[in-house]
């Protein structure tokens, strides 16, 4: 038996590609934290840069759902399509660069699998570094990933896949909230640093919640200290999931997905949430009135000939119950836009009971291709990196 065990690869041990002369970093100038007022009102900062517009913006973001929802197939796929600057979701288009996913749960066999499947004999991106063992951010994991992001400049992401297998041990003495806002604050100075998007896949609580930040497991530190939440729940009706989105720089908003088991890839789904996490006739109804404010039962029912009167009258007393129609005394039904313009109630979700952005903000979901901004290629300080005994 050898002695000498080969010692596990570790991130800061994969090479990079050979360069023709060696390059020292850009020196980074250490960026102002200070403002008077008048200064910071005259101040001219550049928009946040996207990941995923509208959805993964520049700074932390948890994607937190239950186990084997698909949070690995969701995150490894915004991986191949940021580095290949290609479609996020099958439908959002994103600009391309290097990303690097630390897969911390899986081996290099499953990951091919996996890529395999997603890429459906497409070529797979150089510019996607895939890397299974990283040591814990107070061990040495923040040196590891500054120093690739060091090696790759116009770096767009970080994914690590799970949060659990990098925070490390809780600072001794902390309570359970500072300990949890601690270890979300290394991935934050690190996004915070290079300008980058850093996704932190997570776990929900068993327990649910009528509010989705509820659900994150660990205490409110770790989605306080994150600067988007995304939780990815099981939905109803035609989608096989939601993904709940909020945080400082993104609006709340909810898209319904389905999941394509041939090729584990999740597409984003035309409109609203609610017209697919109903049944198929709640759904069709929506389609309807929300084409013809204003329709009658009766109309409906002409519209839809698989379904009765009775049945549309039916439903679509239920649903002005339950607020995802609004009737008027004449007894013709208005789409909860409608409502919505004319300052009646807002909307609210029937995952959270929170209020959800209105409907034309998820046709396009996050800025135009237009508005994306570049990286920065202005200058920053090194990075303190400190290493704990």
């Amino acid at each position: 038996m050898s002695t000498n065990p080969i010692p596990p690869l570790h991130l800061y041990s994969v090479p990079s590609d050979p360069q023709p002369a060696a390059t020292p970093p850009p020196k980074r100038e250490r960026p102002r934290t200070a403002w008077t007022a008048d200064q910071l009102m005259a101040a001219d900062f550049p928009e946040p840069k996207w990941a995923v517009p509208g959805i993964l913006a520049e700074g932390v973001s948890l994607l937190a759902g239950p186990p084997k929802v698909g949070k690995s197939w969701l995150s490894l796929g915004l991986g191949l399509s940021v580095a290949a600057g290609g479609m996020a979701f099958d439908s959002v288009p994103v600009k391309g660069g290097p990303v690097l996913y630390l897969a911390l749960e899986d081996t290099p066999r499953r990951l091919q699998t996996r890529m395999g499947k997603l890429l459906g004999g497409q070529p797979a991106p150089a510019g996607l570094t895939l890397v299974t063992e990283c040591p814990p951010f107070p061990q040495g994991g923040v040196e590891a990933i500054a120093q690739w992001l060091d090696r790759n400049p116009d770096a767009r992401m970080v994914v690590i896949d799970v949060f659990a297998k990098m925070r490390g041990a809780s600072p001794q003495g902390a309570s359970a909230y500072d300990a949890d806002y601690v270890a979300v604050g290394y991935a934050k100075r690190i996004a915070d640093h290079y300008g980058i998007a850093v996704v932190l896949v997570h776990h929900v609580r068993k327990m649910a919640s009528e509010d989705f930040l509820a659900e994150v497991s660990g205490t409110n530190g770790i989605a306080g200290a994150a600067d988007a939440t995304l939780v990815l729940k099981r939905a109803r009706g035609q989608a096989d999931g939601i993904l709940h989105v909020t945080g400082r720089d993104v609006d709340e908003a909810e898209y319904a997905l389905s999941f394509q088991p041939a090729s584990g890839a999740w597409h984003l789904l035309d409109g609203p949430a609610t017209d697919h996490t109903v049944g198929d006739t709640r759904a069709a109804i929506l389609r309807h009135v929300r084409a013809n404010p204003g329709a009658k039962p009766k109309d409906i029912a002409d519209a839809l000939p698989q379904v009765d009167v009775d049945t549309v009258r039916r439903t679509c007393s239920r649903m002005a119950a339950d607020g995802q129609l609004t009737k008027d005394g004449s007894g013709r039904y208005f789409p909860d836009t409608e409502t919505r313009t004319q300052g009646g109630t807002p909307q609210v979700s029937q995952l959270s009971d929170c209020p959800v952005t209105p409907t034309d903000q998820h046709e396009r979901p996050g800025q135009s291709q237009e508005e994306l901004s570049g990286l920065s290629g202005s200058e920053r300080a090194p990075l303190p990196l400190r290493r704990t005994p």
